[in-house]
């Protein structure tokens, strides 16, 4: 139990724990050594990714204490700089977004000189995120067999739209296309209707989660074997294997799962339902929740039905279970309901748009709203990181950097350059 509760309590929960601190296990969780550190102190990660899937694993790794140097060419950047509004001053919430926690350096790969630091700050790294083209990179002897002769010990971790292999390996691939491709999109939307994606680049976002995934198994392999790694992760790939139950369900079945909508296509009812004033999320996950609802909800004879008793004949008879259900939610307005389904330990939630979500207490608590200050001094406010790891220091979140902001100091601490060559490296559009 004390190990259970060791590794699953996070620290800023530790505080509203304090009551408990007479029990042993408690007691142990709150007066437990504390690390100075952050788990991936002396670690360093070289980001040459751009947008969304490469950077967000760099942020991942950012925000468990890696030292994360952020590679941009002089006068582009990362396009997500631009992509906006809305900006705050300079930065645009997109670039916001993915690229705290690091350090920005610009740097020409196509220029001899931009190539010798590229690989001389690769030297000083453990790892390098990048989604180079495959004919860019190889133009540049930068392909990952290229890389880890180079540097033996270096994790490489490429992303693509398709992967190294297969006939799409050359195609580009951004996170629209890819839920379109990936089935995604085919479960996705209202029933009657056309195919819709997520509201969020969720392809990205879960590459790049997948990313820090391989990133740090492969530093612990690398402890034993001593040798680095080449990760090769398509977008494709991680958007299909994350639809796991209804991808899986196609594969044993060997048909192609409808749209639900809101609803649940293997759970009933579990879907969104309107109220007298708004909408509610009815979650009802087993039998026994089932019965709860109906007697809470006053309808004895529904949970009596023999056709709706077990999970798998309320999904055969959906169509003539939801629309009673629908009927039964209208009665009665959000707050009622609510404390309704609470009382009867039945899961349900209200749908809140961003405004209600951040005037929430839960977030706060949470610290998923930080305040930092951008290069002029002036607060900007970004989404936390949801890590929080008893035993160890907690990340401090710093803001994204404007680009090439830590160049002088990356080159003059890693490689020993001084003003006088920073100086020249500028005049040649090296850096």
């Amino acid at each position: 139990m004390k190990c259970l509760v060791r590794h699953c309590l996070c620290a800023s929960f530790r505080s509203l724990m304090s009551h408990l601190s007479d029990l042993p296990a408690f007691s142990y969780i709150l007066h437990m050594q504390t690390d100075p550190y952050s788990p991936l102190h002396g670690i360093r990660v070289l980001d040459a990714s751009r947008v969304l899937a490469g950077p967000f694993c760099g942020q991942l790794l950012g925000d468990l204490g890696a030292d994360v140097i952020k590679l941009e060419r002089p006068g582009a950047g990362d396009e997500s700089r631009g992509w906006g509004p809305p900006f705050a001053g300079a930065f645009s919430a997109y670039y916001l977004s993915c690229n705290r926690n690091k350090r920005a350096i610009t740097l020409d790969l196509a220029k001899p000189e931009g190539a010798d630091i590229f690989h001389s700050l690769l030297d000083k790294c453990d790892v390098l995120l990048e989604n180079f083209r495959s004919d860019s990179a190889q133009k540049l002897g930068l392909l990952p067999d290229q890389l880890l002769a180079k540097h033996p010990r270096l994790i490489v971790c490429s992303i693509s739209g398709f992967g190294r292999t297969g006939p799409l390996r050359e195609a580009p691939g951004y996170d629209f296309a890819i839920q379109a491709m990936s089935g995604l999109m085919g479960i996705t939307g209202p029933v009657e209707g056309p195919p819709c994606k997520v509201g969020v680049a969720v392809a990205d976002v879960l590459t790049g989660l997948y990313a820090a995934v391989a990133v740090l198994a492969c530093l612990q392999a690398r402890h034993g074997s001593g040798h680095g790694y080449a990760i090769d992760l398509a977008l494709l790939d991680c958007a299909l294997a994350a639809q796991v139950n209804l991808a899986q369900a196609y594969l044993t079945s060997g048909q192609v799962p409808p749209r639900q909508g809101n609803a649940h296509l293997q759970i009933v009812p579990y879907q969104l339902f309107a109220t007298a004033d708004g909408w509610i999320v009815l979650a009802v996950g087993n039998d026994h929740q089932w019965q709860q609802f109906c007697q809470a909800a006053g309808e004895t004879e529904l949970a009596a039905n023999p056709k709706f008793l077990a999970n798998s004949q309320r999904v055969e008879h959906r169509a003539e279970l939801v629309p009673l259900v629908e009927a039964i939610m209208r009665k009665k307005p959000i707050a009622e309901w609510g404390k309704i389904l609470t009382q009867a330990n039945v899961p349900h939630a209200e749908v809140w748009d961003y405004a209600r979500l951040f005037q929430q207490e839960q977030i706060s608590a949470r610290g998923m709203k930080i305040t930092v200050t951008d290069p002029d001094g002036k607060p900007i406010d970004l989404l936390g990181s949801p890590f929080h790891i008893a035993g160890s220091a907690p990340p401090t979140l710093t803001m994204p950097p404007a680009q090439g902001q830590y160049t002088e100091q990356v080159l003059g601490q890693l490689l020993g350059f001084d003003t006088g060559m920073m100086d020249r490296l500028r005049q040649q559009k090296v850096i």
